[in-house]
């Protein structure tokens, strides 16, 4: 009851037109962003962080939110109409839409994407309101052993996730903690890494790093093929449009799949792809009609995109409780709450309740306006693969050095964006994942901070530290655990490979 009253209160706290058109502006964005082939929500959010840098909390975060729902879903378009997924989690779309397309029934297979999206969202944001609280009040006991494992969780989760090889995981995981070692040192003030450059010793910033390791490294990437010709057999939006009955009668697969993102999207380091393919297996294995699956069936569009935006509300749940991104976006949307003053955990419920209850209401209205947008647009958003790559990368690549310059007004941050952007482009190329570089970095200092602090007040013993933590001792070991599984579970995969 306390939740939803709180909720009244964000609703009534963020009800104000600047948010609400911020909000609506950053859907559009996003599913514009989403539908464009090799950008993701990810990307969209690196690429207008900075714009928020003056903004007021709220309409901040309402613009942030915005393109990550929208980004979330405009992936499904592409994916539907030219069997190219606008982002990883459409793939499973694709699947079955494109098939859906090629049979004329275009209109109904986008309807149905759209309408399972805003399923999945808003029951994603139940899961968020209820669930938070609970968590972030059993999160007011941690004290600094509780919150170094937790660090040391975050990281090495999704390292071992990451693109089915741990090891370029951790390789790029260890780049960042590198990153986050320069500058002065946290406890005594001495130089680290700087070279004697005096620019260095404030260290390095986060918003020319995430918008290097997800917009630039990307840039440069897709630059080697932008003059390639691409041929692209682009389906029209033609067909009848869903009926009620049709949607209706897939109501059961969608709440189970958007169920199944919600707990995707609470684990820190998994996120949609693998919320949808799971949904997408579940309901084929527990689907009446098996053999339409592959060949073009609405069924598995609604579980594919119910569960990865299923996501999108759960993976703030380790953000704002335990200070713990869920996944790449939420990774930068922690950059965002640092760069409003707040501080990720538990004690932005006792802090600042208003504001994150304005956040959860927030993202209710985003997931509203993905929806009127998505209905009304669709047209418009199915020519965006229109657009030539030739035109379209060094937009991209001059805003990011817009927004580099604006957060700081210093040139060192732009130095800063194109050597970690040339770096992340080395890591594209050997298929390292950025993520765990930006989580390490983020997390670098709390590890750091909160493993010397609890080492100071126990004279230097780790035994010490951890002795009567059960709950810090617990999370190392569900690390540990992770890390040695996912070991075995790649030596495994490589040898049946072989």
């Amino acid at each position: 009851m306390d939740a939803v009253q709180n909720l009244i209160q964000g609703f009534a706290f963020s009800a104000n037109v600047d948010c609400y058109l911020m909000a609506a502006f950053g859907v559009f964005l996003g599913i514009v962003i989403g539908a464009l082939p090799g950008l993701t929500a990810t990307t969209g959010v690196s690429i207008f962080l900075p714009l928020t840098f003056y903004m007021d909390t709220i309409p901040a975060f309402a613009f942030l939110l915005g393109i990550y729902c929208g980004g979330t879903y405009g992936g499904s378009i592409t994916a539907i109409l030219i069997n190219t997924p606008g982002t990883p989690s459409a793939a499973a779309t694709a699947i079955e839409g494109y098939p859906l397309s090629k049979k004329g029934q275009a209109l109904k297979a986008l309807e149905m994407a759209l309408y399972a999206s805003f399923l999945g969202g808003i029951i994603s944001c139940i899961c968020l309101i209820f669930i938070s609280p609970i968590m972030a009040s059993f999160a007011m006991k941690f004290g600094p052993a509780e919150y170094f494992a937790l660090g040391l969780f975050g990281i090495s989760i999704v390292a071992s996730l990451a693109a089915g090889n741990m090891v370029k995981g951790l390789i790029s995981a260890c780049f960042g903690l590198t990153l986050a070692m320069i500058g002065l040192d946290p406890i005594n003030g001495a130089t680290r890494l700087t070279f004697g450059t005096a620019s260095m010793q404030s260290g390095i910033a986060t918003i020319p790093a995430l918008i290097a390791l997800f917009a630039v490294g990307e840039i440069l990437v897709q630059g080697e093929n932008v003059y390639k010709p691409v041929e692209l057999e682009q389906q029209q939006i033609r067909g009848e449009h869903i009926k009620w009955k049709e949607f209706v009668c897939h109501w059961k697969i969608m709440i189970e799949s958007s169920l199944i993102g919600c707990f995707i999207g609470a684990v820190p380091g998994t996120g949609g792809g693998i919320a949808s393919f799971l949904s997408y297996n579940t309901a084929q294995k527990q689907s009446r009609h098996k053999e339409e699956f592959g060949k073009g069936t609405l069924e598995g569009i609604a579980a594919s995109e119910a569960g990865n935006n299923g996501v999108t509300g759960a993976t703030l749940i380790p953000l704002l409780t335990l200070g713990i991104p869920g996944d790449a976006v939420t990774a930068v949307l922690m950059g965002a709450l640092m760069i409003q003053g707040l501080t990720p955990g538990p004690l932005l419920f006792e802090t600042d309740g208003n504001t994150i209850y304005g956040i959860f209401a927030l993202l209710i209205v985003c997931n509203v306006f993905m929806l009127m947008l998505g209905r009304l647009g669709l047209p418009l958003f199915s020519r965006v693969t229109d657009i030539p790559s030739s035109s379209l990368q060094p937009i991209v690549l001059a805003l990011c050095c817009i927004g580099t310059y604006a957060s700081s007004t210093r040139r060192y941050e732009l130095v800063v964006m194109l050597v970690v952007g040339a770096v992340a482009f080395v890591m594209r190329k050997l298929s390292m994942p950025s993520a765990p570089a930006l989580l390490a970095l983020i997390l670098g200092g709390t590890i750091e901070s909160n493993l010397r602090r609890g080492l100071v007040a126990k004279r230097g013993s780790l035994i010490a530290m951890f002795s009567g933590r059960p709950i810090a001792i617990a999370i190392l070991v569900i690390t540990v655990v992770m890390l040695v599984y996912s070991a075995v579970s790649e030596v495994k995969g490589k040898k049946v490979t072989d």
